[in-house]
């Protein structure tokens, strides 16, 4: 029965320390809270839940130990609760301190923003001024970037169109070229021609020549040396 007994027990301490050190990271957390208001009282209530925990835990225990059969086991728990709730309470001192540390910064922040309200509202004001005259020179930038733009799609048509005369002319020339290469052609052909024929005629020329001379001197001989 003491076992079985036991380990209520020790699941019952083990919870006791988990809420205790949950209790405390929270507290670390309200210390730490920036603000606003509403996030401080989320964590205010999560501390509240845990607490409730915790105490109910404690009140196991304590009944539990009340329960013991030996009245050494007894008095150890009582003395484990005693502990506990002085720890509770020492949560509770922390918390109402992180309480206290936490609200007065989040006042002082809140009045370091009244007091700066002024300042920011000029700046405010100066910064609106100046992107203003940014605006107005950007603007200013821009329809001197569009003149700009405008003048080189100008001189763009301008150069396509010129581009497209040459090529125009280029094409008119090549044209020209392949009439010229024709006609050359033809011409290369024609000299051909006529120096076969040169050779020809003077070919011709010479046999008419040699037929003539022959001839000649044939006549000759038989007027002059019949008796040959």
């Amino acid at each position: 029965m003491a076992a079985a007994a036991s380990v209520p027990v020790r699941v019952c301490h083990q919870e006791i320390v988990k809420f205790d050190l949950e209790i405390k990271a929270v507290v670390q957390d309200i210390r730490d809270c920036p603000g606003p208001l509403s996030a401080l009282t989320e964590l205010n209530a999560a501390v509240k839940e845990k607490f409730h925990h915790l105490r109910g835990r404690i009140q196991e225990l304590e009944q539990m130990a009340k329960e013991q059969d030996k009245e050494s086991e007894k008095q150890a728990l009582l003395r484990e609760v005693e502990n506990h709730k002085k720890q509770m309470l020492s949560n509770q001192a922390a918390w109402r301190k992180a309480n206290l540390a936490c609200k007065i910064a989040i006042d002082n922040s809140e009045k370091d923003q009244l007091l700066h309200g002024r300042d920011s509202l000029r700046q405010r004001k100066t910064t609106k001024e100046s992107l203003a005259e940014s605006a107005s020179n950007i603007t200013e930038s821009l329809m001197s970037i569009s003149r700009m733009m405008s003048q080189q799609v100008q001189q763009s048509e301008e150069t396509v169109q010129t581009l497209a005369n040459s090529s125009r002319t280029i094409l008119e020339a090549n044209e020209e070229f392949k009439s010229m290469s024709g006609t050359i052609q033809l011409g290369r052909k024609l000299i051909t021609k006529y120096n076969r024929r040169e050779l020809t005629d003077k070919l011709l020329i010479f046999l008419a020549l040699a037929l003539f001379l022959a001839t000649v001197l044939y006549i000759l001989k038989k007027r002059l040396f019949p008796f040959l």
